[in-house]
């Protein structure tokens, strides 16, 4: 099995978790936030479904510079909204990954704002980073949803609130 294939097989696995978390979320919540310095439900909730944009945003550039590339987050009105920007990201991905290459992830990838390097790395690091991101903020995603006492799917096997075994 290639590393690409084998993200492609995480990939798929993680599309299938991040979706059950995504379609809970209540969009008469989506202004809460747990801390002044957290996101609000409806920032991390539309963080996690860009998520999957960084497949190719990692295999088709070099780097990404925040002082030349301004930030602006998908507009999200609904849960509805927020399942249907997921499942765009997720085409996208799953097709950059189906037409990636192997000897592309041996190229550098940088993160930078201007003249501030915050890290060059293998384009196959810079990959897992962005798998990690997405299972990182689904936690903190879960995290939210359960302060909110809304019950929580399961991930790598049943949660607390899931009797379905």
């Amino acid at each position: 099995m290639t590393v690409i294939e084998q993200f492609q097989r995480e990939f798929e696995s993680e599309v299938l978790t991040t979706r059950k978390m995504l379609s809970i979320v209540p969009q008469d919540k989506f202004e809460w936030q747990p801390h002044p310095k957290s996101m609000t439900l409806k920032r991390l909730a539309t963080h996690v479904a860009e998520l999957p944009s960084w497949i190719g945003m990692t295999l088709t550039t070099s780097e990404l510079d925040f002082e030349n590339n301004a930030y602006e987050p998908q507009v999200i009105s609904s849960t509805a909204d927020l399942l249907a920007y997921f499942e765009q990201n997720v085409l996208d991905g799953r097709e950059y990954l189906k037409n990636a290459k192997e000897e592309q992830l041996s190229e550098i990838w940088t993160l930078r704002s201007g003249a501030t390097v915050y890290s060059s790395d293998p384009k196959v690091d810079v990959l897992r980073m962005s798998f990690s991101q997405t299972i990182h903020h689904r936690a903190q995603l879960g995290v939210f949803l359960r302060l909110l006492d809304i019950p929580i799917p399961g991930s790598y096997g049943p949660s607390a609130d899931d009797m379905s075994f």
